[in-house]
């Protein structure tokens, strides 16, 4: 019998993880199969008559049944697109999202062009760190991570792009031994309610130490923000991520930790509370 050709082959792959509910099943198909030739989609898709066999059929069919039972596209390549830039990722650390963004833009905003230390708390891939050590050239970055497989990724993002002399990594509980003070402190810490986790789809194959943030989804939020006051300088910002739901209680404990705070919530592009920033200014 002759090789299925690779046109023939996406059409299956599409049909079979369009099954398993998965959005835009014929560009997941189109991106796993050219990641398994090693090809640019371009190149894919010029190839469409050509027969797929013996390894890379193999391995592309590993990736569809995985795809179709959900498997985030970025643990299936080992890649994912943040603020323009490309990380590695696998399933130690969250897929990163557009969402996050947003957060790292407020806390560029609040760069100078001069030197600065900036702490990443949950630093995950790196994404945070990583890309505001490749935006702004004078700055030093500290990722903090409880999970050592997860910082491993990070450092290997930080070689990736670049910054690895720039940054420095600890493996610890949020600012528990306090770092070096800092400019900037950013933070997309778990903030789930626990209730809520098993109820999410990504709780199937993501990291559940990055999701879940407790009872109320606060616990490392309130923690951070109480611990912040002895690392944050007299100037300094604080930038973190929240659920859409949490503006009003991020925002007190600010206040109750900071009284002379400027505080901020901001929202998303589909006009959810994401981000409080607290600007310190004393």
């Amino acid at each position: 019998m002759s090789a299925q050709t690779i046109g023939a082959a996406l059409r299956a792959a599409t049909d079979q993880i369009r099954a398993g509910g998965v959005d835009v099943p014929r560009l997941t198909a189109e991106v796993l199969l050219a990641h398994a030739l090693g090809l640019g989609r371009a190149q894919l898709l010029a190839r469409l008559e050509q027969p797929l066999a013996g390894p890379d059929a193999a391995s592309y069919w590993a990736l569809v049944a995985r795809a179709a039972a959900a498997t985030p596209l970025a643990y299936l390549t080992g890649r994912r697109e943040f603020f323009g830039l490309e990380f590695d990722v696998d399933e130690s650390v969250l897929v990163p999202r557009p969402e996050t963004e947003l957060l790292v833009e407020v806390a560029l905003e609040g760069l100078a062009t001069g030197p600065a230390h900036v702490i990443d708390v949950g630093t995950g891939s790196g994404i945070i760190g990583v890309t505001l050590a490749a935006k702004r050239q004078a700055i030093h970055v500290t990722a903090i991570d409880r999970s050592a497989s997860a910082l491993a990724i990070a450092r290997r993002n930080a070689v990736r792009h670049g910054v690895d002399e720039r940054m420095r990594f600890l493996e610890q509980d949020l600012l528990d031994p306090s770092p070096l003070p800092a400019d900037l402190i950013c933070a997309n810490l778990p903030y789930i309610p626990s209730a809520d986790v098993a109820k999410l789809a990504v709780s199937r194959h993501e990291p559940k130490l990055a999701l879940d943030g407790g009872p109320d989804g606060l616990d490392l939020i309130r923690r951070l923000i109480a611990q912040a006051g002895t690392v944050l300088t007299p100037a300094g910002r604080l930038v973190l991520e929240i659920e859409a739901r949490q503006g009003p209680a991020v925002s007190a404990l600010c206040h109750d930790a900071f009284p002379r705070a400027a505080v901020r919530v901001l929202r998303d592009f589909a006009d959810l509370d994401r981000v409080v920033v607290l600007d310190r200014g004393v």
